[in-house]
């Protein structure tokens, strides 16, 4: 009898939880389409299309490109400050990004868990309100260093352009550059942190619709409504 009532018990759904307030989705959203921006003009960029016939005074591409290129960063940079804004007058769901329990064992034990969620290795993932610990982890140590270490060099290298006084140059290139070492080097750094973006782009895709079908709770939705939605009744691990 007993485990008929538990089993009804998992049956029910757990109440919605108002978790992303809108600031943190509009910069999720503006911020993807800021990086698929960047991704595509910096490859041209990177690598320019070939010679296209006729005057040259016909066609501007690769300034469009670039303009394009540079407006995206501009969004980007400018919604980062935003996002660090938000971390700190927003709920604690808005923290996690960018201040993660580094030095919990309970933080650890769940990121361990995951992990093993993702081989296959377990049978079910925990419930979690906000974000599970091992997707806090590897958005702080992976997407917010590389967003923020593409920003900056990124204005290093756009100071180059604007020349020595302008305000890129004297906060960004005087420094970076010759921390660098050169100009290419920096270019060179600025290109492959981009595949690395990409890349964990791609994964967090990947396992947020992953998530959505096989987790107990929403994941794609969320980030569109801000509601987190429960398909059991059990507490979730990081709150009540």
């Amino acid at each position: 009898m007993s485990t008929t009532v538990e089993k009804r018990n998992d049956m029910e759904m757990a109440p919605a939880i108002y978790v992303y307030e809108a600031p943190v989705r509009i910069w999720h959203w503006i911020n993807a389409l800021a990086i698929t921006v960047l991704a595509v003009t910096g490859y041209f960029i990177a690598s320019p299309l070939p010679t296209m016939s006729g005057e040259a005074s016909d066609h501007f591409l690769m300034g469009y490109i670039r303009f394009a290129h540079f407006a995206a960063g501009y969004v980007m940079a400018i919604g980062f400050l935003g996002r660090m804004y938000w971390a700190l007058v927003g709920n604690s769901h808005a923290r996690q990004l960018f201040f993660p329990p580094l030095f919990s064992g309970e933080f650890w034990k769940g990121v361990w868990h995951e992990i093993k969620w993702y081989l296959f290795m377990t049978k079910e993932p925990h419930k979690y309100i906000g974000h599970n610990p091992l997707a806090m982890l590897v958005m702080h140590m992976v997407f917010l260093w590389a967003s923020l270490f593409m920003i900056v060099t990124g204005f290093a290298l756009y100071g180059e352009g604007s020349g020595m006084g302008s305000w890129q140059f004297d906060m960004f290139s005087s420094w970076v550059i010759p921390l660098f070492g050169q100009s290419m080097d920096v270019h060179t750094w600025h290109h492959m942190t981009m595949y690395a973006i990409l890349l964990f782009v791609m994964i967090h895709i990947y396992l947020a619709v992953r998530e959505d079908i096989m987790s107990r709770q929403s994941m794609v939705s969320t980030m569109i409504s801000g509601w987190r939605m429960f398909k059991d009744s059990r507490p979730p691990k990081d709150g009540k």
